[in-house]
């Protein structure tokens, strides 16, 4: 990797993740001068730089003309000064950019590592273009712990403020097994918080195949928080979710005891919050972006209205009250531990595959619509660590071989991605009947398992959907046998099935 000529820069935005970065920085050399509304999360950072011996790479600005001064001496007169954003998603970054705009110059650069809307980064870039300042709009992935030691980057611009900037972001990034930096140009304008956007809905798609995964084996089976974090261990260790964040950290979070000795899980309350507090955005907007994309993800929204039910655990107790009572979960009814072990592996295999695919697909629609110039072959190395959908198995063995031999290709389609899910199908659809029958909750297994079906159908229930859309809104079909091509267009009949 090529070294980065850039020695100083602004770190906009000082929380968990802006505050890992500025320390990472700080570690390859670079001086990170900080500035954010709370002197106290300045202090507290400049506390960690001190433990790690970086105090001398730190330092705390309270404006914007003292942060910009202090960039000109520790990168010389005239030099492109650099600022790193690490602010929460929507206006903010408008006040911010208001305020610094009168003080940038033709050059400078701003590095947006906030979960930013897409739309707000293209908006931002253009107006930063005709002042000729250099826009990047960078998804980081890894959480605050990645951010500290190198996280996945997903950057998105034009070719020369990547190619400015590029070098830098090396030098903190996560390293991949082969040693290249999991950084890389991910396309042009919007494209790198597109894309980090919809890493995070594929994200929670396997988040709760994994969770629902650890309800059947703790609550359906009655197995220990041990056994079950031994089980997520070997799923880890060997096969097809070989080195799986997000089953690793599922290992380590069973056994995790606090400082009375006592497993810290069965203290924690079945309640995502993050879609009512606002604090995330991309789960909302990835499903957003399959609607409007016309693509099929119920991995990925059966998993968002899961997080959003469990949200309001008020509403949830006022319904159990009235409904819940009717149909407790019951325990599994399995003959063969072993081998329904097995089958939940492969359950949740599927569902991160069917998952992956959902994500891709979406991609690739927005690329089309909206010209991103989506480099596909980068975009999976940036995901092979530091990431939360890290995967050894699918990203590396089964992806990236696909999308390094041309132009993207639907998942579904290519011969070694569906013969992998062909595979796990018998023992996904053994899993969400045990389920079923017992009442536990698996609303991304079995939503898996619908995609499945629908997608390979040809015979699907939409005739009579569409028979009575005639009915009712003359909408028209096509007969069969006249449509040969069977794409999405309006047919060409119309019955009158009653006389208006």
């Amino acid at each position: 990797m090529a070294p980065s000529d850039i020695k100083a820069l602004a770190m906009i935005g000082c929380g968990s993740m802006g505050g890992g970065m500025a320390l990472l920085f700080a570690e390859q050399g670079v001086h990170v001068s900080l500035q954010d509304p709370s002197a106290d999360r300045m202090n507290a950072l400049l506390d960690s730089a001190k433990k790690d011996g970086l105090q001398d790479k730190l330092s705390k600005h309270d404006d914007y003309k003292s942060l910009c001064k202090s960039l000109e001496s520790y990168s010389g007169s005239g030099a492109p000064r650099v600022f790193v954003w690490s602010l929460p998603h929507g206006s903010i970054g408008d006040t911010v950019l208001t305020g610094l705009m009168p003080l940038l110059r033709k050059g400078d650069c701003i590095v947006d590592c906030g979960n930013e809307h897409w739309e707000n980064s293209e908006r931002r870039m253009g107006m930063c273009y005709v002042k000729g300042i250099r826009y990047v709009g960078c998804g980081v992935s890894g959480g605050y712990q990645a951010a500290r030691r190198g996280p996945s980057m997903c950057p998105g611009g034009d070719d020369d403020s990547l190619f400015f900037v590029l070098p830098l972001l090396e030098q903190v990034a996560a390293t991949a097994p082969d040693n290249s930096p999991c950084v890389a140009r991910i396309g042009t304008g919007g494209a790198g918080h597109y894309c980090k956007m919809i890493h995070n809905g594929i994200e929670h798609g396997m988040m709760s195949a994994i969770s629902e995964a650890w309800a059947l084996m703790a609550r359906g089976m009655d197995m220990s928080l041990d056994d079950v974090g031994d089980e997520f261990q070997r799923w880890n260790d060997n096969g097809e979710l070989h080195n799986t964040f997000l089953v690793s950290i599922g290992a380590d979070i069973c056994r995790k005891k606090n400082d009375k000795g006592n497993k810290v899980l069965p203290e924690v309350e079945d309640k995502v919050v993050q879609d009512y507090t606002g604090e995330e955005g991309t789960g909302v907007w990835s499903n957003d972006e399959a609607i409007e994309q016309h693509v099929p993800a119920p991995t990925l929204t059966a998993a968002h209205y899961l997080r959003i039910a469990s949200g309001d655990l008020a509403q949830r107790r006022a319904i159990y009250d009235t409904l819940g009572k009717a149909h407790p979960p019951q325990k599994l009814s399995i003959q063969d531990q072993k081998a329904f072990l097995e089958d939940l592996r492969q359950a949740v295999y599927a569902a991160s595959l069917a998952a992956y695919a959902q994500g891709l697909i979406i991609i690739d629609r927005a690329n089309k619509s909206k010209n991103f110039n989506i480099n596909y072959p980068n975009l999976l190395q940036i995901w092979r660590a530091g990431c939360i959908i890290r995967s050894d198995y699918i990203n590396r063995e089964l992806l990236l071989p696909i999308y390094k031999q041309g132009p993207f290709v639907n998942p579904l389609t290519d011969p070694t991605f569906a013969s992998e899910l062909k595979k796990m199908y018998p023992a996904l659809k053994r899993v969400v009947m045990k389920a079923m029958e017992a009442d536990q909750v698996v609303p991304s297994l079995s939503a898996s398992l619908e995609y499945l079906k629908y997608m390979t159908s040809t015979e699907l229930p939409t005739s009579f959907y569409e028979a009575e859309l005639d009915y009712f809104g003359a909408h028209n079909y096509d007969r069969k046998g006249e449509d040969p091509e069977g794409k999405p267009e309006t047919g060409r009949q119309h019955f009158e099935w009653k006389p208006a």
